[in-house]
């Protein structure tokens, strides 16, 4: 190649790197749970068991996505299977969930350790045997310093993500396994050594809150402020099981920070009060080319309900989703049930804090 051929080149390849647009749709769903009476609703005659028929309906926004990731509130513990307090959930119910579009599973949650040792490595294994990212829990300490925090590449955006749990139910971990619970010591630490990586945002899933309350608590809201005091632009919470306000910070016509105080339930058997659904917290990042900084460029948010229907003597779940689209037939009582739910999650969502 002539040296003004290879100047030439190397001129078109600075500004083909340097002048591309990149950005990153992302999507956050609250707590996978697996009540009993969900299990054996997706038991088959065999003994097998499917999940497809519960997100049917919502697979094609999910996957549509990016990146998705969803607080994944139970083990895989293997037999007996078992719902509160103590969970551990099929197998196929983490297959499904990827099926359905999620990346990737957020640990650090209160039952994580529900199934013991044994239960949280399997769970660990399992994840990594089909190719599920993963973070909050750790089979050792050399293990966490290597993977964590969660660095994932997408679009040429470089995303960090860190995950906290209030408590494991008073369960004590056992050695050599590890799962991040929430010290602001520690966080301030995880977040200086994340910044080594060079991440262009940081995202904090935080296991949080009281249950049932759709208002956030002055511990969440301490807690949020010293996350976004530290560097993390997007916090998502759950543990609440209800859905909580949404919290943006402005700088002219930029999003600077926000925070998801609390999803609520992506899916469950739990019928309290607003526990018969949750959001998605659907949010886009991207930058204008390699030189910029990332911006949070849009959030926003969709709602989804929990439909509990019998079917041949069993109960079946079925994920509906509030926006347009395809939906399942549905009784007149259960578009009312849906109906209030959103209504409630709308007003919630609104509420000045």
């Amino acid at each position: 190649m002539r040296p003004a051929t290879t100047i030439f080149f190397l001129f078109w390849l600075f500004l083909r790197t340097t002048s591309q647009e990149s950005r990153v749709t992302l999507l956050f769903a609250g707590d996978a749970m697996q009540h009993l009476p969900q299990v054996q609703g997706a038991r088959n005659e065999d003994g097998s068991f499917s999940y497809d028929s519960c997100f049917h309906w919502v697979k094609e926004r999910i996957s549509a996505a990016d990146l998705a990731g969803i607080n994944f509130e139970t083990t895989l513990g293997e037999v007996p299977y078992a719902g509160y307090p103590l969970f551990s959930s099929p197998d196929a119910f983490a297959f499904s969930l990827k099926d359905t579009g999620f990346d990737i599973f957020f640990q650090a949650n209160n039952h994580a350790l529900d199934r013991g040792r044994k239960g949280l490595e399997r769970t660990i294994d399992l994840l990594d045997s089909v190719g599920i990212k993963h973070t909050g829990t750790f089979g050792s300490e050399g293990a966490r310093s290597l993977h964590y925090p969660l660095m994932v590449i997408k679009n040429g955006i470089r995303i960090a993500f860190l995950n906290y749990t209030y408590d494991t139910n008073g369960l004590i971990v056992q050695e050599p396994n590890q799962i991040n619970v929430t010290d602001t010591n520690l966080i301030k630490q995880d977040i200086g050594r994340t910044q080594l990586y060079k991440p262009d945002i940081i995202i904090a899933q935080m296991h949080w809150g009281e249950e049932y309350r759709t208002t956030p608590s002055a511990d969440q809201r301490r807690l949020a402020d010293f996350l976004l005091r530290q560097g993390v632009r997007i916090v998502i919470g759950h543990h609440p099981h209800v859905v909580q306000p949404i919290v943006m910070e402005r700088e002219g016509e930029e999003i600077r920070n926000v925070v998801y105080y609390s999803l609520g339930n992506f899916i469950s058997n739990q019928q309290r009060l607003d526990t018969d659904g949750g959001m998605l917290a659907e949010i886009v990042i991207g930058r204008k080319d390699a030189a910029s900084p990332v911006v949070i460029e849009k959030c926003n948010y969709s709602l989804v309900w929990v439909q509990r229907r019998m079917d041949n003597g069993k109960v079946r779940f079925t994920l509906i989703p509030s926006w347009k689209g395809h939906k399942p037939p549905m009784e007149e009582e259960d578009k009312q049930k849906m109906d209030t739910f959103v209504q409630r999650v709308e007003r919630v969502i609104g509420h000045d804090l």
